[in-house]
């Protein structure tokens, strides 16, 4: 299959990365069928797209026609088998478990035809484990996308061991042409490429919460107005590049033997989690806020993060 004969894209699973996804295939002008087995969920994913569609319009990036188009682009559907009859491109971004993706993959390899291109969004799993029953290796390939999928530009294409080389290279031509950075990442690893470079930031950060160096409202904001700032617009190697290789290496040798190696999350941490205190979620994390409150922070981050994006990728 070409690049020029995909026609039909489907979503399965319309969750938080699911319907911005779905929102970025629409602008790019390809008819798309979003996928859940919940049709409350799908009734979410359809304001949340519409609201979305309206930060777009309000910031330059579309039109009101555009808009409008891709709104229509988009079809709903709680069946899986009808959703996937006719996908080019199937996509799944339901929860991060093996088991059910595995499943989910198996159930695919029998609903979609032949030439169907099967793609997970995991973020942290090897396809070639989940999709290892699959009749269709050479189809199968991670895609894995970054929250909020409809802005952050970046979408890491992972090959599984038995991907060929014309499906990994259309998945990252066609997310080109819809205007994504696809990174190809050379080599299957759990992780992946980014979110192992965030898991290490994210570890360190919250060792530093439950040590009481500093409150998590601090630490987000030294983040944000230094290392942040930064790499928004270069990247680590290059920032250490910039900054002098001695003086890199003079800190690292300092400051390794005493940053966290910890092979668990932080006592504190857990005890969060398993309380029920799981961020937007639920209301509270390191944060309490209520709905109204949590709908605000999104709609001032996905607006800075807009402009970003027009700045420095937006052609």
């Amino acid at each position: 299959m070409r690049l020029d004969d995909v026609r039909s894209i489907s979503i399965v699973g319309a969750g938080i990365m699911g319907h911005g996804i779905a929102q970025v295939f629409a602008l790019g002008g390809y008819n798309v069928c979003l996928n859940d087995a919940t049709p409350d969920a799908l009734d979410r994913a359809m304001v949340r797209i519409r609201e979305n569609l309206r930060i777009f319009r309000e910031n330059g990036f579309v039109t009101d026609p555009e808009a409008d188009s891709a709104y229509a682009r988009i079809s709903t559907e709680v069946d899986l088998e009808a959703s996937v009859r006719n996908a080019d491109i199937v996509i799944e971004a339901i929860k991060e478990d093996a088991a059910q993706k595995q499943e989910l993959f198996e159930k695919l390899d029998v609903m979609c035809p032949p030439h169907t291109i099967l793609a997970s969004n995991s973020s942290s799993l090897l396809i070639s484990e989940f999709a290892c029953t699959t009749r269709r290796q050479d189809k199968v390939v991670l895609a894995h996308w970054y929250n909020p999928p409809h802005i952050v530009p970046a979408v890491e294409v992972i090959r599984g061991a038995g991907t060929s080389d014309d499906t990994a290279d259309l998945v990252y031509d066609i997310l080109k042409k819809v205007k994504k950075l696809p990174v190809r990442i050379n080599k299957e690893i759990p992780g992946y490429l980014l979110n192992r470079i965030q898991m290490a930031m994210v570890r360190e950060a919250w060792y530093l919460w439950q040590a009481g160096v500093a409150s998590a409202e601090d630490i987000d904001l030294a983040v944000k107005g230094s290392i942040g700032f930064r790499l928004a617009s270069i990247g680590p190697l290059l920032t250490s590049d910039l900054g002098g290789q001695d003086t890199w290496c003079a800190v690292s040798r300092y400051l390794f033997p005493l940053i966290s190696d910890a092979h668990v999350p932080p006592e504190d941490y857990v005890k969060m989690v398993e309380t029920g205190n799981l961020g937007m979620k639920t209301g509270k994390g390191f944060y309490s806020h209520t709905k109204e409150e949590w709908d605000a922070i999104i709609e001032r981050r996905d607006k800075e993060f807009l402009q970003r994006l027009k700045n420095l990728y937006w052609e």
